[in-house]
């Protein structure tokens, strides 16, 4: 004999059943160590409460390649080769702040026109970075065509790197004192020798008017994209003062909207002599990362077309010992990198080698606010989030 329920009993029967059914336990998924953003080989180890992120565990040192160690049992020009493959993305200017604590440690005076050289290459090398990121990001995101677009403007930095250093990633270029000769090429090779190669100058400036109008297509693709500012705006919002006490710097500190750049603090490179905007943002927002890189790579070539048009002439290297022995003492420099604060903290007993050499990498810190980061975000944030950071596992597994 059947019974029927009372219609207000049986609705309450339903929404019981529907209340049970949302109910979901608590899961802890594994995303790698096959990181998803491609930025190296990380695994994130994510507490979940269904599609909501309740605690994440980086978990690092897949890669440790132990350059601080190697260093220690190489002579000093021996170093440069390892440095530059710490950020293999920004290898140029991994060599700077090294080359800086040595020449500081000896006491030398490096020429103007190696400086200028320098900073020349190492606002290349910050351009590049940042194509890297606004191809990768905005593909990690569902958008393939700004791939396109960026990589192949990126081409032209890289080929401009590789006229003057010999090599593409790893320049390996910088010497303690100055620059080595330019790599040249042809039957102009002996002419050029002792100078950046010819027509560097006029191609380096039709290359930042790319940059620029590179930028302006990034504006029409991807700034003012409707589902690419749903998926980064007020998604993972660090504060200024958390971005400070987890030690974040560079754009990504930048975005959260604190003004502060090395190359305005640090007389590493000769930065005062030109002009150009410290970018930050309003929101600390994913979409705030990826703009301030954006305006960064136009801030960069402004830097490159003002140290272009007028670059000191002179030598390329200061005189030094054939035989590189660095006086006793210590000492610290840091280096306004694409990606961050890259310092090199050298302690000297007077030989060949430095005796302890620590390496403080910009990624290594900016991931670190990841735990604080992701709490209560979507699944899909992470990858928004992991992606706006712009890391890579070799600066981190240094």
């Amino acid at each position: 004999m059947s019974q029927t329920l009372d219609p207000r009993a049986a609705a309450h029967v339903s929404e019981v059943a529907v209340s049970v059914e949302l109910q979901t336990p608590g899961m802890t998924i594994n995303l790698g160590p096959q990181h998803p953003s491609t930025h190296g080989v990380l695994r994130l180890v994510a507490e979940l409460d269904g599609e909501r992120v309740v605690n994440v565990e980086p978990v690092i040192g897949y890669m440790h390649r132990g350059y601080e160690k190697l260093s220690e049992v190489r002579t000093y020009p021996q170093i440069t080769a390892l440095v530059n493959r710490i950020d293999w993305v920004s290898g140029f200017a991994n060599e700077i702040p090294l080359m800086v604590a040595v020449e500081r440690l000896m006491e030398i005076e490096v020429p103007a026109r190696a400086q200028a050289i320098r900073l020349i290459l190492t606002e290349l090398a910050r351009i590049s970075n940042h194509l890297v990121f606004l191809s990768s990001y905005p593909l990690e995101l569902g958008a393939s065509t700004p791939l396109m677009h960026a990589l192949r403007e990126r081409e032209h930095v890289l080929e401009l790197i590789e006229g003057v250093t010999g090599g593409r990633f790893h320049p390996n270029f910088n010497r303690i004192g100055g620059v080595k000769p330019a790599a040249g090429g042809g039957s102009t090779q002996k002419k050029l020798a002792q100078d950046l190669p010819q027509g560097f100058l006029s191609e380096t400036a039709a290359a930042m008017d790319r940059m620029l109008a590179i930028c302006d297509d990034m504006d029409t693709l991807v700034t003012g994209n409707e589902i690419f500012q749903a998926r980064t705006k007020g998604v993972a919002v660090v504060p200024p003062d958390l971005a400070l006490a987890y030690g974040v710097s560079g754009p990504n500190l930048r975005a959260s909207g604190v003004a502060f750049d090395l190359r305005e603090h640090e007389d590493y490179l000769p930065y005062d002599k030109y002009e150009f905007d410290v970018v930050t943002g309003e929101n600390g927002d994913c979409f705030d990362r990826y703009q301030v890189r954006l305006e960064e790579v136009r801030q960069a070539a402004r830097i490159v077309s003002q140290a272009i048009a007028d670059v000191p002439s002179g030598p390329l290297q200061a005189k030094v010992p054939r035989v590189i022995k660095v006086p006793k003492g210590e000492t610290y420099v840091r280096a306004e990198n694409p990606k961050g604060e890259m310092g090199y903290y050298i302690v000297s007993d007077g030989g060949r080698i430095p005796y302890r050499l620590k390496i403080r990498s910009a990624s290594f810190s900016n991931l670190s606010i990841l735990p604080w980061a992701l709490k209560g975000l979507l699944v899909p944030d992470i990858i928004a989030l992991l992606g706006s950071l712009d890391f890579v596992l070799g600066d981190v597994d240094r």
